[in-house]
């Protein structure tokens, strides 16, 4: 059996992210691990979430790192000094701390590795993507805003054409949210410490079959 591991919006959560992967690791199946996005921002461990991923994940399971919002938002303040306000309003203080809060100190292989994540990943039966995609538009012609940002009507449940469309970015702390045609993933695991792996056979379409449902301590109000 091949399988693909998903794993959404980690927000700074390094204890989360360890874990999962520990999890996935014990399973005992080789497979793809897809990461869609948003490593930085709001959680404490952003620095620590960047070196975590570009370590390495073993030589059983192939990482596919894509990129979210935020982390869009931390390159372009990183290298345009006007937006650091928009960062910061939306998290990127904590990311900051955790490079000692100043912003020379992130270091540029962290700004390049961020910047060149893909936006998308294909396979037979899915489309992964951090926050979804226009369902009336071929995927080849998709704005990178749309794959960034979009937000679909509460409980649309398309996906595009034949794919089943996993995202993440529209966090619902009682989800994940499970539609014919899209599984969100987002269960605001920064927050809540609940985060939620989704698990996907890679012969069979649609939706999930298995979670890995990983718990830490809520984050502090």
């Amino acid at each position: 059996m091949s399988l693909t591991y998903v794993i959404p919006d980690i927000h700074g959560r390094l204890d989360l992210l360890c874990d999962g992967l520990a999890q996935i690791a014990a399973r005992g199946h080789a497979g793809v691990i897809v990461t869609i996005g948003d490593y930085v921002d709001k959680g404490p461990a952003s620095k620590g979430v960047i070196e975590r991923l570009t370590s390495g994940i073993g030589d059983r399971f192939s990482l596919i790192a894509l990129k979210g919002n935020h982390d869009a938002l931390m390159v372009d303040a990183l290298r345009d000094a006007t937006k650091m306000g928009a960062w910061i309003e939306k998290g990127g203080d904590a990311a900051l701390a955790s490079y000692g809060g100043d912003p020379a100190a992130v270091p540029k292989a962290h700004i390049d590795w961020l910047n060149g994540l893909r936006l998308t990943h294909v396979d037979a039966h899915r489309l992964y993507v951090h926050a979804g995609v226009d369902p009336q538009i071929p995927l080849e012609r998709q704005d990178p805003h749309t794959l960034l940002w979009k937000r679909y009507p509460k409980g649309f449940a398309g996906g595009l054409g034949n794919l089943h469309v996993v995202h993440g970015h529209d966090n619902c702390p009682d989800g994940p949210l499970l539609y014919e045609g899209r599984t969100n993933l987002d269960t605001l695991a920064w927050r809540t410490g609940r985060l939620t792996i989704g698990v996907f056979d890679d012969e069979k379409p649609g939706g999930p079959v298995d979670f890995i449902m990983v718990r830490g301590a809520p984050a502090e109000r």
